[in-house]
């Protein structure tokens, strides 16, 4: 299950890179390569923190054949979807969403703490995504006024307390994977955000 998944998040998350540069007249090379750095650049950075050798990508090659089928797929349907960027978010957070909690997992069997992990689960779900929106000159996501950070924090503690209470399973990750998307969903469709008084304003 945790193979399915990590391979569903990068396809994910390569299309969300397609997505965002679908209005930029980039040809299809450099989609693929948006596409690429979208959905590896967040688990390599990860891998590189944590010092796994070789990095998840090297060695295992079928990643790196998704995240470019994926590209070169949503690449022809980028006319279509383009203009809608509820979509783009809606996929970021389920990618998201998917990349936290997987890279929380794969901290916790490295024999790291639960911190480490929550904070790894975090790093590795918006670095892709910030990559992404540096690229195509976007005002990244986590900077926006929804709650972004927050509901991978909240999923990946609870993926930690499940891991340490009942062992690592699959429903387990379905489970924190669904908070956290169902979370950000929340928040973008409803505009949550901290209240004012949560919010640094640079004139106090």
């Amino acid at each position: 299950m945790t193979y399915i998944l990590g391979m569903l998040a990068i396809a994910v998350f390569a299309v969300t890179g397609v997505v965002a540069g679908g209005r930029k007249g980039m040809d299809i090379l450099t989609i693929v390569i948006l596409g690429n750095v979208t959905a590896i650049g967040g688990g390599t950075l990860r891998d590189i923190i944590l010092d796994v050798n070789p990095i998840y990508w090297i060695a295992d090659l079928t990643y790196l054949w998704v995240s470019t089928g994926a590209s070169i797929a949503a690449f022809f349907l980028v006319p279509k979807i383009s203009r809608t960027f509820r979509l783009l978010e809606y996929a970021d957070g389920l990618g998201l969403a998917m990349f936290a909690v997987l890279a929380t997992e794969k901290t916790l069997l490295l024999g790291f703490s639960g911190p480490v992990a929550v904070l790894m689960g975090m790093i590795t779900g918006i670095s892709g995504g910030m990559l992404r929106d540096i690229l195509t000159a976007r005002m990244p996501l986590l900077f926006g006024r929804e709650l972004y950070a927050t509901p991978v924090i909240v999923g990946c503690s609870l993926y930690v307390v499940c891991h340490g209470s009942v062992g690592a399973g699959w429903y387990d990750q379905l489970f924190a994977i669904s908070v956290i998307f169902a979370f950000r969903a929340a928040a973008i469709r409803w505009g949550l955000y901290y209240p004012g008084w949560l919010t640094y304003t640079g004139n106090r």
